[in-house]
C-alpha cells in the first residue's frame, strides 16, 4: 500500500519549498515562516507567497524524516456546520464506519466559506492524512489542486451532480427536486411558490430548485413568486420569507429549499391561522425528525445522510489507495407525503 501511494505522489508531482521560493521570489526560509505563521513578514511578500502556494497546490509536510514515510492512520473531514442537523448525523455514519477500523477522523468546520474550507484542507493535508472527506463539489482551484496532487483518497460528500475529485457519495439533488415537482403536479398543484436561502453558499439547493423547474415545466407550469433570503436557512428565516410569500401572491404550494425552512413556514401558518394544507400546501427537503414530530407531518423528500457518512467511509476501507477511475456511490432519496402537502 505504502509503495502505491509513494507512486501516486510521484505521479502528481510533488510541489516542494523550493519551487514555491522560486515562483514568489523569495528564498525557502521565508516560505517556510510565513507557512508556519512564524516571524515578521512584510504583508506585501507574504501575499506574494501565498499566491504561489494557491497557485502551484503546495502543501507543508508537518511530519519530518522518517515519519513522513508512516502509513497515516488520520482522515481528515470537512463539513460547513454544526448547527444544521443534517451534517451531525453525517458525523454519525462516519463514525459507526469507523469503529471497527483503526482509522481516527479529524473533524474541521468550514462555515460554509470555500477560502476556509482551503486553510483546513491545506492544514489536514500537512499531516498526511490516509484520506480526506469534504463537503459538495464548491472548491477553490487551489483546494482542488492540492487534493489532486496529494494522492489521498477523497471523498466529496452529500451530492453526486458533478464529476468528482476521487469519489463522490450523496445523492443526485437536481432529481430529488424533479420528483418533489413531479409529486406535487400528481397531487394536483399548479400554483406554486418558493421559499429558499442564499444558494451562492448552498450550490445543492440551487440543484433542487432547478429540478423542480423542469418537472414543472414539463406540466406547463412554473413558479409564480419567490421568497429568497440572503443569509442561511433556519426556522426564523423560512417563517419570515412565508409571510413575504403570502403577501406577494396566492400560490396553492409552497416549496421550501430545506426542513429548516418548511417548518418556519409551518409555525407562520399556524400563528396567521392558515390551515394546511387546504389553504396552503407546504413541501421540503431533508426528512428532518423535528418535521416528522409537528402535528401534521410535513411532506418532504427524505435523505439518507447517516448513509452518506458510513458509504463514505467504506469507500476509502474498502481500498486505501486512490484508484485511476473516478467513482459515484448514490445513497438515494424518499419523497415523503406526510400531510402538510
Amino acid at each position: 500500500m505504502l509503495k502505491t501511494k509513494q507512486r501516486l505522489q510521484d505521479k502528481k508531482s510533488k510541489i516542494t519549498v523550493h519551487e514555491v521560493a522560486a515562483h514568489a521570489g523569495v528564498s525557502e526560509s521565508t516560505v517556510s515562516r510565513i507557512m508556519r505563521n512564524e516571524g515578521l513578514v512584510a504583508e506585501a511578500t507574504r501575499a506574494r507567497v501565498m499566491e504561489s502556494v494557491r497557485a502551484l497546490g503546495y502543501v507543508p509536510n508537518r511530519i519530518a524524516g522518517s515519519l513522513a514515510s508512516m502509513d497515516s492512520k488520520l482522515v481528515g473531514v470537512v463539513v460547513p456546520s454544526l448547527s444544521n442537523i443534517v451534517f451531525p448525523e453525517v458525523l454519525q455514519g462516519i463514525n459507526a464506519g469507523l469503529k471497527a477500523s483503526n482509522y481516527q477522523s479529524v473533524i474541521s468546520i468550514s462555515d460554509y466559506d470555500i477560502d476556509r474550507e482551503e486553510t483546513l484542507v491545506r492544514g489536514i493535508l500537512a499531516w498526511q492524512p490516509a484520506a480526506i472527506l469534504i463537503t459538495g463539489f464548491d472548491h477553490t482551484m487551489a483546494t482542488r489542486r492540492m487534493l489532486d496532487q496529494s494522492g489521498v483518497r477523497v471523498v466529496e460528500m452529500m451530492d453526486i451532480d458533478s464529476a468528482p475529485i476521487d469519489v463522490a457519495v450523496g445523492m443526485s439533488h437536481r432529481r430529488a427536486g424533479y420528483a418533489a415537482g413531479q409529486h406535487l403536479i400528481a397531487k394536483g398543484y399548479r400554483r406554486f411558490g418558493y421559499v429558499g436561502h442564499d444558494w451562492r453558499s448552498d450550490r445543492r439547493a440551487r440543484l433542487r430548485y432547478d429540478g423542480l423547474c423542469e418537472a414543472l415545466a414539463e406540466a406547463g407550469v412554473s413558479i409564480t413568486a419567490h421568497a429568497i433570503a440572503d443569509g442561511p436557512s433556519s426556522v426564523a428565516t423560512g417563517r419570515s420569507q412565508t409571510e413575504q410569500l403570502c403577501r406577494m401572491a396566492q400560490v396553492d404550494v409552497a416549496v421550501y429549499s430545506n426542513d429548516d425552512m418548511a417548518v418556519g413556514g409551518v409555525f407562520h401558518c399556524m400563528g396567521a391561522g392558515i390551515s394546511l394544507p387546504d389553504q396552503l400546501a407546504i413541501f421540503g427537503f431533508n426528512g428532518l425528525d423535528i418535521g416528522r414530530e409537528l402535528p401534521q407531518p410535513l411532506s418532504t423528500v427524505r435523505s439518507n445522510r447517516f448513509l452518506i457518512g458510513q458509504k463514505a467511509i467504506e469507500a476509502i476501507l474498502l481500498a486505501p489507495d486512490r484508484p485511476t477511475t473516478k467513482t459515484n456511490i448514490d445513497t438515494g432519496f424518499e419523497v415523503f407525503s406526510g400531510a402538510t402537502a
